[in-house]
């Protein structure tokens, strides 16, 4: 009897034994495969995640080379050329214009994802960028066009008086020293000063301009500069007279000579018909683009 007992108790020992380890190979079987099953759901959001980024790379890519104005939000400085073109857009194309007194004021804007992009001109364009990493410029050119200096209609004798200078320092080479100061590889080696000894009995002229427009003129160290002034300095100098530069917003300049507030405007200023119904034109001293800005 006991015998029988103590066996009975041995084999009641071995079948408890016997399904804890069932029990433990199960759930060591269940832990692997979970752990598996969880490796192999990562790797899978992994590489979705990486193909989402991608075409989402790929897809900004796209736009930028394709890129439509048509029934964008365009930004522009006020009365510019960019102003012009964009509102052709803004008739025909279902493009919305947002107007700033200062292309800065634009570009800021665009950063803040306030507009799709901004039209202005190329060297301009060139200097934003070149401070703003999150920025491009697109390839394709909107239009080309030439810039001059304004002039009162009834002030005839200054425009030929200017067109004089310009033609003389277009001959001796101060023009393109003045250019290349500001943009190509030669920027910054050729400062223009002026000659001693120039007679300014003649009085002084005011210029009207907009000093936002680097690099044709801006402020450094709380002076306008830039090759703008540059030029109308050379044209003083050859003219005899004493310069003065009036700051102020660019859709004001044009009254400003007409009214006869400023002598003549200089502002990276294209020659249009628009604008010669109210003023008069020197030569062209520049050749410039209005191009496309947009975010990366």
């Amino acid at each position: 009897m006991k015998m029988k007992k103590l066996l009975t108790s041995v084999l009641a020992v071995a079948m408890v034994a016997s399904l804890a380890a069932c029990g433990s190979s199960t759930s060591t079987e269940t832990t692997v495969q979970a752990t598996e099953t969880a490796a192999e759901s990562t790797a899978a959001e992994t590489a979705a995640a990486e193909t989402d980024e991608a075409a989402s790379t790929e897809a900004e890519s796209t736009d930028a080379a394709t890129f439509d104005l048509a029934g964008k939000k365009i930004g522009v400085q006020l009365g510019t050329t960019g102003d012009q073109l964009a509102t052709e857009y803004e008739q025909n194309d279902g493009s919305t214009v947002e107007r700033f007194n200062k292309g800065a004021d634009a570009i800021q804007a665009l950063k803040q994802g306030k507009i799709d992009c901004v039209v202005i001109d190329y060297n301009p364009a060139k200097a934003f960028v070149e401070k703003n990493d999150d920025l491009q410029i697109l390839d394709e050119e909107l239009s080309s066009e030439e810039y001059a200096m304004c002039v009162n209609k009834d002030n005839s004798e200054l425009t030929a008086k200017i067109n004089e200078a310009l033609t003389q320092l277009k001959e001796d080479g101060t023009l393109d020293a003045i250019v290349s100061n500001y943009i190509g590889d030669e920027a910054g080696q050729h400062p223009y000063t002026s000659p001693e000894g120039v007679d300014r009995s003649n009085g002084t002229l005011v210029m009207a301009t907009n000093a936002t427009f680097e690099p044709y003129e801006y402020y450094e160290d709380q002076k306008v500069v830039g090759i703008d002034p540059d030029i109308a300095q050379a044209v003083c100098d050859v003219l005899g007279y004493d310069l003065k530069i009036e700051d102020m917003e660019f859709d004001a300049i044009v009254n400003a000579v007409v009214s006869g507030k400023a002598d003549f405007g200089a502002a990276g200023m294209t020659v249009t018909d628009e604008r010669k119904l109210s003023v008069d034109f020197t030569d062209t001293y520049a050749t410039a683009s209005q191009v496309i800005i947009v975010t990366k």
